[in-house]
């Protein structure tokens, strides 16, 4: 049985942070701010207040330190780079920025291993840096495992023939479209699908007017409706405010949570609120420093884990 939401999720301490110069150029999200010592201390506190938070509901968060000189201001958003599968599988992404590609870092796999969990294959699609092509990991696709669909918003950072690879690899019914946010009067493409959509257990959180073409927009919708998800409407105002970039994943008992940032949740109105509190409880957390700096959320904090673990896997 496919499951949607996991309750391992691995997470990468920040080390050092600041805004990163290399993906300014597409990511319209960050802030070009300088990051001085308490920027740093800042950022740290926001995420073990962040990992404090999943843990109290019973969420199985494992936390690797990079101990290295490597300069990857971004390294602590780790899906981008890294996805695992229920089967064992693992997928590597070939990441736009160049001081990113030095994230993809052998010790994440090993922190894995030593926490029990197996992997089988590691499928790598990294050397597609080479021709320019780039595919960022869950932050390009946004999966439905369990209806074995995935989305796929295209922009520089997320490549249409290495998505198709993706899903012939790893048996997903590819879902294709553009999604553009209006940036000094330009409708420019959004650089990650999961900053504009969400999927869950039994609904979906999805900008729809950020899909400027009428026919991608209504795929969009009919497969999220024949896959039995309830659609709870964005706009783009909110994005501006990660309210796009939000996961599912379960504590204690299998409970669902959605977990999101508290700009995110301010951002939301009282019935978005309230539709997606009949599905499953709200997690929030401020992680303002790390938002502003990283131009991401808390959704790409966290690599979710679907690997078998070895106790389970004989």
């Amino acid at each position: 049985m496919m499951q949607q939401a996991t309750n391992t999720i691995l997470m990468l301490r920040p080390n050092t942070i600041r805004a990163n110069e290399q993906t300014a150029s597409n990511n319209y999200y960050q802030q070009n701010v300088i990051a001085n010592q308490s920027v740093q201390q800042q950022a740290k506190f926001e995420f073990d207040t962040f990992v404090e938070k999943l843990r109290h509901v019973g969420v199985n968060v494992i936390v690797h330190q990079n101990n290295d000189t490597l300069d990857t201001p971004d390294a602590h958003f780790p899906n981008n780079w890294i996805s695992s599968h229920q089967n064992g599988d693992i997928a590597l992404y070939p990441m736009y920025a160049k001081n990113r590609r030095l994230e993809r870092r052998e010790s994440v796999l090993h922190t894995l291993e030593a926490k029990g969990f197996v992997i089988q294959n590691i499928i790598d699609y990294s050397s597609a840096e080479l021709e320019g092509v780039f595919l960022e990991g869950t932050g390009s696709i946004v999966l439905d495992r369990k209806h074995r669909k995935a989305y796929c918003a295209l922009s520089p950072r997320s490549d249409e023939g290495l998505f198709i690879e993706f899903c012939e690899d790893f048996h997903y019914t590819p879902i294709v479209f553009t999604a553009y946010q209006t940036l000094l009067n330009q409708r420019k493409p959004i650089y990650h699908t999961n900053v504009m959509m969400c999927i869950a257990e039994t609904f979906a959180v999805i900008c729809l007017e950020s899909i400027d073409n009428q026919k991608e927009r209504k795929a969009v919708v009919k497969h999220l409706k024949s896959s039995h998800k309830q659609i709870i409407e964005l706009t783009e105002q909110q994005l501006t405010q990660f309210a796009g970039n939000m996961l599912q994943v379960l504590g204690a008992d299998k409970t669902p949570y959605l977990v999101m940032s508290s700009m995110a949740y301010n951002a939301l109105n009282s019935q978005q609120i309230k539709m997606i509190e009949t599905h499953c409880k709200i997690i929030s957390s401020s992680i303002a420093t790390i938002e502003a700096y990283g131009g991401g959320s808390v959704r790409c904090l966290m690599a979710e884990v679907f690997l078998p673990s070895s106790s389970t896997s004989h």
